[in-house]
């Protein structure tokens, strides 16, 4: 087993001193560090390093739950990617964060059920709006190249005998654009 730092701190200006002391203090030998932005869920590279580096039964160190992540979504995705890995997260300051224990990985457990519920929500929402925008008409996908007048002309000129490559340079379109239309 080996515990893993991480610390974040969100300026070139600010300072990772009271973090790294901390997660040193727990046991960590290997500490990634970063200077990035956490408002964003994406550009935090350092964590993605720590993450890869945790192997089964490892444990994720951070200081403080917020200097990982800033949504709750995101939060729970990072604690189901080490879950996966085998390893486990502790955040110092958050002992029930502490998927080394029982309660900690009770809440994991909770946490993925609320997300899974969440996803299920959306899925549906999205659902019931499509639905409801194709009774109302709406079309989707790409528009046309071809006004029906010009569908109705091109599958005249296939029945007479020209290409699909003739009649398509025509409209300035694709051969194939008028060969579906058959």
């Amino acid at each position: 087993m080996q515990k893993i730092g991480y610390a974040r701190v969100s300026t070139a200006s600010q300072n990772l001193d009271r973090q790294i002391a901390a997660l040193r203090a727990a046991g960590c030998e290997l500490i990634f560090r970063e200077k990035a932005s956490g408002k964003a869920t994406r550009g935090r590279p350092q964590l993605e390093k720590a993450i890869d580096a945790l192997g089964t039964g490892d444990i994720l160190v951070v200081a403080e739950w917020d200097r990982a992540t800033r949504s709750m979504l995101d939060g729970i995705a990072i604690i189901e990617r080490i879950h996966a890995r085998g390893s486990f997260v502790q955040v110092l300051d958050k002992p029930h964060l502490d998927l080394t224990t029982p309660l900690g990985r009770g809440l994991i457990a909770l946490l993925s059920a609320m997300a899974e519920d969440e996803r299920q929500r959306i899925v549906k929402r999205s659902r019931d709006g499509l639905d409801a925008a194709k009774a109302r008409g709406a079309r989707f996908g790409r528009k046309p190249k071809l006004t029906p007048y010009q569908q109705a002309e091109a599958l005249r000129r296939l029945e007479a005998g020209e290409s699909a490559r003739a009649i398509g340079k025509s409209y300035g379109t694709h051969h194939a654009t008028i060969s579906r239309l058959r």
